[in-house]
């Protein structure tokens, strides 16, 4: 049997100083873990479990939605779509920043070498997924992000700043007993068991949201929809630091896939042409944006009896399927088609079923979380937060960085604290942590955590009732008792008891919370049963909540900021603050009303409570694992080193294959001098392994990897070579680093294989060859010529009679790309009247692109066949047909097309047609 650690003297810590304490090793913290060192501090960096690998952002990333570009959108737009979204409760100063200062992240994260899609001639390819505003912004190698920033982390200027602890878990804050700053931080080595205490001239928590709080339907405790190891860890250091945590009644909840925990990935979906519908394939969806009202219309058509709700992919064609696959099957979750695979689903002929996810606190995609300024900073001086646990509403990764800069920044003024810490607060820590040992028989953590979290599902999840809160409150009280009882043996048990007790704290700041506001709001995030309107007049206010000096939970409502962006549908009202104190429960003991009072009990000792009433687990064993090659560990070894060529160079010639393309995926992640040309190189190696991994790591670096001549002709060399895979991400490279012309790239177009012909069609874009793109619209691949009808749309001058075979293209895809291609090259007059025949045509793509293209061809031409359009049988028809009559709204007989299209059946249709009237 094993003998469990035993619990350390507090005297025996390890103790560490710095300037800035990061917390977290994920989006935010790893930012702002730069900023500070780059600013000069002396920066120490905890993470729980590895900072390479650690986060939500190491699950993979698809794409940014909050990508304010220049010339695509404007920050006013944005920060007033925030504050629609959020039902008016926002303070802009902080929207405004990530408005204001996220694209210059976009453009600091391309210097590192995060990869962002782009367009042929190198502008951002920005897309719209909502019906208002485009700020989607596509990654293709979204999986690797994490990776890169390591990388950064790693470079010797950086290690010379910035210390990385991994496996150093934080559990409490240290404040000064005198002005309450904080000073540092209290934790312990989830390895050793070693307990930690760090002195800090200011901390920063980047501990993401808690995702960990609802239980998923599946009933896994690590099946949820965000990154399970976000336990709510930050949310309770910072109220148990004194800091004022708001929106917390403001849940987060997200569409799924059906027993996947995954998103459904609608941002990736919709802008090829997928969309949710019910079972009859209708869409349904009314709100211009992913929020709480949204949420509410998903809820109430899978509670309809036109449920199920789907993400419909299958009518689209194999070409786009195979984008959308190559995507969702490895970046957002990569378990994903493994997982499709295995119940027999295939994209092009089964729908993906979606349901809604179990609830989270996050402020990155809805509002919740640590009260912050325009600054990062909390209430308690010298205390930060930034991310998803900072309440600055639908941030998303974008806004993560962006505030994990701004507490770096911000922080980095301070130097290390030199005073006495607090002994009673690091008796506390050192309790909360290592009180298991002391029962190693007491009950596990996984049992307590699922009864915990099943309380939160029954009591908590929304619809909401001021009896069900209550309830919630007596139980997550009572479960504080069992909390304590939990038994643990080894200090990966002791991380996890720890996360429990974090977890417990959250869904008491949430219960308590949703019962303080009276009203209901953001949709499904806050919807109580009993108070189901909402009450701008009384609750148009922030809910703080802190713990007061009793150890009570108290709330304030306090007044929105003045707007920095006028919104019209919402005036707050300003005013003071207005203390509401402790929440009073709602009497929940009796069935009704009591006339007597029941006769005492005798008093009993809670805290003696061994209550074992748990739910069971069941724990399945991983497989064995094989144990790696001795040459790959000197390598993993290595490459924590971030080593030159030199040291690589004997891992690159290795003999065995796997070996060599480990060697290469270094060099991807270390990036030194000379990287370029190295990889093109082994784009000839005679193992397919080493040849894609080189090709990869080409893919990913494109944006950091100097154009330099030995780079360009090993890649024009690679064009001869036989692997098409090599080919086609050689042409890719030699695009997006300006290395070929329209020469090289017209030689392609004979290229026996598909996808190498549609990259040369990208790259003939970028220069724009518009001769040699006539060429390629005979070529015999379906694909092909699609890419070609939009290329030809894409140049940087545009005209319509390239189109002209493309148009009577036997393939009504093709005809339908070209059709829609008009609406960029102009549709003169000679091209209006056969664009008008073709909404005649068979096929709905056709018709579809035929709307499209009329949107610019002269009013008195487009207006009448777009007004009959909008009888088509086809809801994309239809929707079409709206948009390109949005852009002829001047023409009176457009605007009336436009009010009779306000009762479409379908909600696309009716949302787009209303927008005339605005």
């Amino acid at each position: 049997m094993d003998t469990p650690l035993t619990v350390p003297d507090l005297a025996d810590a390890t103790e560490l100083s710095c300037d800035v304490l990061v917390i977290g090793g994920g989006t935010a913290g790893t930012m702002a873990a730069l900023t500070a060192a780059e600013r000069g501090a002396n920066v120490l960096l905890l993470e729980k479990a590895h900072v390479r690998h650690s986060g939500a952002l190491a699950m993979g990333m698809d794409g940014v939605n909050n990508a304010v570009v220049p010339g695509r959108a404007e920050p006013d737009d944005y920060v007033a779509e925030i504050t629609r979204a959020n039902d008016g409760l926002v303070d802009q100063s902080t929207v405004r920043q990530t408005a204001t200062r996220g694209f210059g992240m976009v453009q600091r994260l391309e210097s590192y070498g995060v990869k962002f899609e782009k367009d042929e001639h190198g502008e951002y390819a920005v897309r719209q997924v909502h019906r208002s505003g485009s700020y989607v912004l596509p990654m293709p190698e979204g999986k690797d992000v994490k990776k890169v920033l390591y990388r950064q982390l790693r470079r010797r200027e950086m290690r010379e700043r910035i210390r990385i602890e991994n496996r150093v878990m934080p559990v409490r804050v240290l404040t000064h007993p005198d002005d309450g700053r904080a000073i540092g931080a209290a934790g312990f080595h989830t390895r050793t068991g070693e307990f930690v205490v760090v002195r800090a001239g200011a901390v920063i928590l980047a501990t993401g949201p808690c995702g960990r709080l609802g239980l998923p339907a599946s009933g896994y405790l690590y099946g949820t929809y965000e990154n399970p190891t976000n336990a709510g860890d930050g949310y309770a250091m910072a109220y148990h630091a004194g800091a004022a945590l708001t929106g917390i009644e403001c849940f987060q909840i997200n569409p799924l896939i059906k027993d996947y925990n995954g998103p459904a990935c609608a941002y990736v979906a919709n802008p090829f042409g997928g969309y949710q519908v019910n079972r009859h394939g209708e869409r349904f969806v009314e709100s211009d944006y992913w929020s709480g009202q949204m949420m509410a219309e998903f809820a109430a058509e899978l509670a309809s009896d036109r449920a199920p709700v789907y993400l419909k992919l299958s009518h689209l064609p194999e070409e786009t399927i195979g984008a959308v696959e190559s995507i969702l099957h490895t970046t957002e979750r990569p378990t994903r088609g493994t997982f499709h695979e295995g119940r027999g689903h295939d994209y092009r002929t089964h729908d993906i079923e979606m349901h809604i996810s179990e609830i989270g606190l996050c402020g990155g995609h809805s509002a919740s979380g640590v009260r912050v300024d325009s600054h990062a900073r909390t209430t308690v001086p010298r205390l930060y937060a930034a991310g998803d646990l900072a309440s600055v509403p639908h941030n998303y990764m974008i806004g993560a960085f962006v505030f994990g800069d701004l507490a770096g920044e911000d922080a980095s003024q301070y130097t290390a604290y030199e005073g006495e810490l607090d002994g009673e607060q690091l008796a506390a820590a050192h309790e909360l942590v290592y009180r298991p040992l002391r029962r190693p028989e007491g009950p596990p953590q996984p049992q307590v955590e699922y009864k915990l979290r099943r309380f939160v599902n029954d009591y908590v999840a929304p619809p909401k009732t001021g009896a069900k809160l209550s309830l919630a409150v007596e139980a997550f009280t009572r479960m504080s008792g069992e909390i304590a009882g939990m038994g643990a043996r080894t200090a990966h048990e002791l991380m996890r008891c720890a996360e429990v007790s974090f977890i417990r704290d959250c869904a008491e700041m949430a219960a308590r919370a949703s019962l303080a506001r009276t009203e209901s709001r953001w949709g499904l995030y806050h919807e109580r049963l009993d108070h189901p309107e909402r009450d701008d007049a009384g609750w148009l206010h922030h809910l703080d909540l802190r713990k007061s000096p009793s150890g009570a939970m108290e709330f304030t409502a306090r007044p929105v900021e003045p707007y920095l962006v006028p919104v019209p549908e919402f005036a707050p009202p300003g005013g003071p603050e207005r203390h509401l104190g402790e929440v009073e429960l709602v009497p929940v003991a009796t069935a009704g009303p009591r006339d007597t009072a029941p006769a005492a009990r005798p008093h009993t000792d809670a805290s003696a409570d061994t209550n074992t009433d748990t739910d069971p687990q069941i724990a399945v064993g991983a497989p064995p694992v094989e144990a790696p090659h001795p040459r790959l560990l000197r390598l993993l070894s290595l490459v924590e080193d971030s080593p030159d060529l030199d040291a690589l160079g004997p891992y690159l010639d290795d003999t065995d294959p796997a070996v060599r393309a480990a060697a290469v995926t270094a060099l991807g992640e270390t990036a030194p001098v000379g990287t370029g040309p190295v990889l093109a190189a082994r784009l000839r190696d005679d193992s397919p392994l080493v040849r894609a991994a080189a090709s990869a790591a080409l893919r990913e670096l494109v944006e950091v990897l100097p154009a330099e001549p030995e780079l360009g002709d090993g890649l024009r060399e690679a064009l001869a070579l036989p692997d098409p895979a090599v080919r086609s991400a050689a042409l890719e490279v030699l695009r997006a680093l300006r290395l070929g012309d329209a020469a090289l790239y017209g030689g392609a177009l004979t290229d026996t294989t598909v996808e190498v012909r549609v990259q040369a069609v990208r790259a003939l874009v970028s220069v724009d060859a518009v001769t040699e793109l006539a060429v390629a619209a005979a070529d015999p691949a379906r694909e092909v010529r699609v890419a070609v009808a939009r290329g030809l749309a894409a140049v940087r001058n545009p005209a319509p009679e390239p189109l002209g075979p493309l148009l009577d293209d036997p393939d009504p895809l093709v005809r339908g790309a070209a059709l829609a291609a008009l609406a960029g090259t102009g549709c003169p007059p000679a091209y209006a009247a056969s664009t008008g025949a073709a909404l005649g045509d068979a096929a709905w793509q056709v018709r579809s692109g035929a709307a499209t293209a009329l949107r610019a061809a002269p009013a008195d031409l487009a207006v009448p066949a777009l007004a009959k359009a909008l009888a088509d049988a086809n809801a994309d028809v239809r929707k079409a047909a709206v948009l390109s009559l949005l852009a002829h709204r001047a023409d009176p007989t457009a605007r009336t097309a436009l009010a009779g299209a306000s009762d479409d059946p379908d909600a696309d249709v009716r949302a787009y047609a209303a927008r005339a009237a605005r």
